[in-house]
């Protein structure tokens, strides 16, 4: 199974053909299972994540809705139930590495590691895979409450740390003019970033 959260919603099974996951609450809902891949999510952050500071009336009701509206739409894509039930709430019973996000995750800090350690090369061909992973500015189908903005914006940071370490590590390998407009474009989105500005700095001098 495959789940891409960043910035395009989309779910696969292994044979490649995609599900369908019906309803933008139902999608909300795997998203915020898929953040936590392997670990349960309690039912009193999914009622905030679906609903925000405006739940209904019946609000637990409301997400068992949810959630069999979602298992409906995902049985069959695995040999196992995906959603499962838990004390705590729910879990979306998958490798966290088959949801693009914590795939980058993992790769934006295993190409840290590299290039801390001066594997240039490495860092480079890791934290590309990484930034590829990526299909739009921001998670898609995350909402608007507040535990939700904040996982946006931590992976847009994650992403913009990682677009600098691979900078770094592209620079080292003496690729310079090819990173001007990329550094430009950095710059341009995030002026207040010291890195990014430096790496342009040095990035036509050689």
């Amino acid at each position: 199974m495959w789940f891409g959260v960043l910035g395009e919603f989309v779910v696969r099974r292994d044979d490649g053909s995609s599900v369908a996951v019906r309803g933008p609450r139902a999608r909300s809902l795997l998203v915020l299972l898929a953040l936590e891949a392997g670990r349960p999510v309690t039912v009193d952050s999914l009622i905030e994540g679906l609903y925000g500071d405006h739940p209904p009336g019946d609000a637990l009701n409301a997400l068992q809705s949810q959630v069999s509206r979602l298992r409906r739409d995902l049985r069959g894509a695995a040999p196992h139930e995906l959603v499962e039930s838990h004390p705590l709430g729910y879990r979306l019973a998958v490798d966290p590495d088959s949801v693009d996000a914590h795939r980058f995750e993992r790769l934006a800090a295993e190409g840290h590691r590299q290039l801390a350690a001066g594997d240039h090369a490495a860092a480079a061909a890791t934290l590309r895979q990484a930034l590829d992973l990526w299909q739009g500015p921001v998670p898609v189908e995350l909402g608007e409450a507040a535990t939700a903005r904040a996982r946006a914006h931590r992976l847009q940071d994650l992403r913009l740390a990682a677009a600098e370490d691979r900078a770094e590590a592209e620079l080292a390998l003496g690729g310079h003019r090819e990173l001007v407009a990329e550094l430009q474009q950095l710059v341009a989105a995030h002026p207040l970033r010291e890195r990014p500005r430096g790496q342009l700095m040095r990035a036509p001098s050689r």
